[in-house]
């Protein structure tokens, strides 16, 4: 998913809605984050984890599956929570638009089956002139104003590990990136060896001068023909749950991915 265009940035007067940021392929980012004023059914997010409301969707989640691995549920459940949150954010941080993303001005809402439906923010953000070729540079303020305590919540209110937590980000924030990357005009592959995000997943530190929890999250592995695949440092755990697809080639362990291509073959 990679060579799409960027998004239109916001004219010279201040950043776009949140209702017309989101176009093409990523439109239906529109319903992931939302001005918190027309997403009234939410509750802060902040407390959504600590007050036990997290616990209750796992809960609710476990009800509907029978008895499952409860670690697996967590990590299924974050899925759905980075996958809203930082696909909009990247997206929207290439069209030069910084997302308002701290965590306790934060909203989040549920669907009925217990996993995240949507974000409320707190207005559309603003004009950024950071630069939009800099993944490591996007995602410190991603990381210091949210993800660091969304990871410590989600670990201590559903025992979900922080590696695993860390890994099931970067799987979104490497699709978001590469999927908005600028292909070369001599079609080259360039230092990064068509990789868009690799920096972020080789560099030891974040802009901030903080440790890079993104470190080796992912790598790309040689495939068939030489072409590289990705693959995770740790299993997402997701084939423990009954009726849930496994993630393919994509899984960090060599005999998930054995089975997925048995299934598919």
């Amino acid at each position: 998913m990679t060579g799409s265009a960027h998004p239109a940035a916001g004219d010279a007067f201040g950043p776009q809605p949140l209702s017309a940021l989101f176009t093409g392929e990523h439109a239906w980012c529109a319903e992931k984050v939302l001005a918190a004023e027309d997403l009234p059914e939410a509750m802060p997010l902040g407390a959504f984890f600590r007050s036990g409301a997290f616990a209750r969707a796992i809960d609710r989640m476990e009800e509907a599956r029978g008895a499952c691995d409860r670690r697996a549920l967590a990590s299924f459940w974050s899925l759905y929570y980075f996958a809203a949150l930082t696909i909009p954010y990247v997206v929207a941080g290439r069209a030069h638009q910084a997302l308002p993303v701290s965590l306790e001005a934060m909203t989040i809402a549920l669907g009925e089956d217990g996993l995240p439906r949507a974000f409320g923010l707190d207005g559309a953000g603003t004009l950024s002139e950071a630069d939009i070729e800099d993944l490591p540079g996007l995602v410190t303020p991603l990381v210091t104003a949210h993800l660091r305590e969304a990871v410590a919540l989600m670990s201590a209110h559903g025992g979900l590990a922080p590696k695993l937590a860390w890994n099931n980000a970067a799987v979104y924030i490497d699709y978001a990136f590469n999927a908005t990357a600028r292909t070369r005009p001599d079609g080259a592959a360039g230092a990064d060896h068509g990789w868009a995000a690799r920096p972020l997943f080789v560099e030891g530190t974040l802009k901030d001068g903080s440790a890079n929890p993104f470190r080796g999250c992912l790598r790309h592995d040689p495939g068939p023909e030489g072409a590289p695949l990705c693959r995770r440092r740790v299993c997402c755990l997701r084939y423990l749950l009954p009726g849930v697809a496994s993630c393919g080639e994509l899984c960090a362990l060599p005999d998930q991915r054995k089975r997925a291509l048995e299934t598919t073959a």
